[in-house]
């Protein structure tokens, strides 16, 4: 490590070495296949998964010229940057089409009430006879949801710091995810297991309602909800 900070540190007036951005991109690859595989569960269809890691690739060799040197603050500026490249792309390509957009309208129109008629949270298997639709199609409405909500989220993060992701300085990343680490502290504890997993240890909505002895309909309204508590938050800031 302290080799490596020698290296940037001699190629700091003149930019940053190929072998040194080759070496930190490799190092940091597991963190935009994280993100292009979360993004990627609902957006297949205009954009397959390698696309999208080349995309991340990109906005990542972009945050580490605009940043330099990575410390323990590198991680989250880089993954906004990742995450608002491989957005930004697919809002291009209009990822979710005005049919698919009012089908997902429908289904959770339909989702609600059932919800009410019964007084209850329903089933999977009466959320399937109700809609109509297979399992796989209800899982994929579900990851759409979230992605919706956290595209939602990640807008309010780049307004947070006024600026795009791409001119964003490594004091104002600094000042957001200080922010963003105040809203997770507003979520009561399951809530935050919920974001953990999914976000940080990369686990599908089925796994974490096995964690946690949930269904996933349960799981994606409680990741749903405690984006939006956080989002409230940090505009109240």
């Amino acid at each position: 490590m302290q080799h490596a900070y020698a290296e940037w540190g001699q190629s700091a007036t003149a930019g940053l070495s190929a072998e040194i951005e080759q070496r930190t991109l490799r190092d940091y690859a597991p963190l935009v296949k994280r993100i292009a595989r979360q993004l990627g569960s609902q957006a297949s269809a205009v954009m397959d998964r390698e696309d999208m890691e080349q995309i991340g690739l990109m906005g990542l060799l972009e945050a580490l010229r605009r940043y330099g040197p990575p410390d323990a603050g590198f991680a989250a500026f880089a993954s906004l940057r990742v995450r608002g490249a491989i957005l930004d792309e697919l809002r291009r390509q209009d990822w979710r089409p005005r049919s698919v957009r009012q089908d997902s309208h429908r289904l959770r129109d339909a989702l609600r009430a059932l919800t009410r008629r019964l007084g209850r949270e329903p089933a999977e298997a009466e959320i399937l006879a109700q809609l109509q639709i297979s399992a796989e199609a209800y899982r994929e409405f579900l990851q759409a949801e979230v992605a919706e909500e956290l595209a939602s989220f990640d807008e309010l993060v780049e307004e947070l710091a006024q600026l795009p992701s791409e001119q964003r300085s490594p004091e104002a990343q600094l000042m957001v995810t200080r922010s963003i680490a105040q809203a997770l502290g507003q979520l009561n504890e399951r809530e935050q297991r919920v974001i953990q997993l999914y976000y940080e240890f990369d686990a599908s909505l089925k796994e974490i309602a096995a964690v946690l002895d949930l269904t996933e309909a349960r799981v994606s309204q409680i990741n749903k909800g405690a984006l939006a508590k956080m989002r409230a938050f940090l505009q109240q800031g």
